[in-house]
């Protein structure tokens, strides 16, 4: 479980079967998935296995495009959703016109937390609650930039934070750091250190 010379250091994996996802699963406090997967039947597999692993889990990218293909699966209590509105109208076909609401009928129908990505991202929990984020930039638009979103929701779940309450401090980090880079030549790469100079700023502020 650790990186490779094929991969960049702040990706981590494990191997390409099921006892090794769960060994790994049994090591980990919390779980990203979707980011660079692909959504064929291998995938599927993992998907299914990483639900059943009860661990709070944050999905993205494949791994909805994957759920919205399987109906019944059963999600864990502490389960986060972070489409955009395209992801979103392939898990719910029926899907609200507006951010605010598509969020919240996504969180009614998934019984999980949900982020639909966009200007002002929409967090809502399944109880009624919604966030609107405040904070973001049109650079943020970049390629990878999700996938980011996603990595730090998942350490902050691992951290202990409830499912709503990660969702919506991440999506704040994650639009702060996009404030604090330059509009060219930005790459998602560039990102992870300016979220980390916001957490210390909203410790300060806490």
């Amino acid at each position: 479980t650790g990186a490779s010379e094929n991969f960049p250091p702040p990706v981590v994996r494990c191997g390409e079967d099921k006892a090794s996802l769960e060994a790994a699963l049994s090591a980990s406090d919390a779980v990203a998935a979707g980011p660079g997967w692909g959504a064929d039947a291998f995938h599927a597999d993992m998907l299914k296995t990483l639900l059943e692993g009860e661990r709070p889990i944050v999905l993205d990218a494949d791994a909805l495009n994957l759920l919205a293909r399987s109906p019944g699966l059963e999600l864990p209590q502490d389960c986060i959703l972070t489409p955009h509105l395209g992801e979103a109208s392939r898990l719910m076909p029926d899907l609200p016109e507006y951010r605010n609401a598509a969020a919240q009928a996504l969180a009614a129908r998934f019984n999980c937390v949900v982020l639909v990505k966009g200007p002002h991202t929409a967090v809502a929990a399944p109880d009624g609650r919604l966030s609107l984020n405040s904070s973001g930039s049109p650079a943020l638009g970049i390629a990878g930039s999700g996938d980011v979103l996603t990595g730090v929701i998942g350490a902050l779940l691992a951290q202990g934070l409830d499912a709503f309450d990660a969702a919506r401090l991440g999506v704040w980090l994650h639009g702060k750091a996009g404030e604090a880079v330059p509009m060219r030549g930005l790459r998602a790469d560039d990102l992870p250190d300016r979220v980390r100079e916001a957490m210390g700023k909203a410790a300060v502020l806490c």
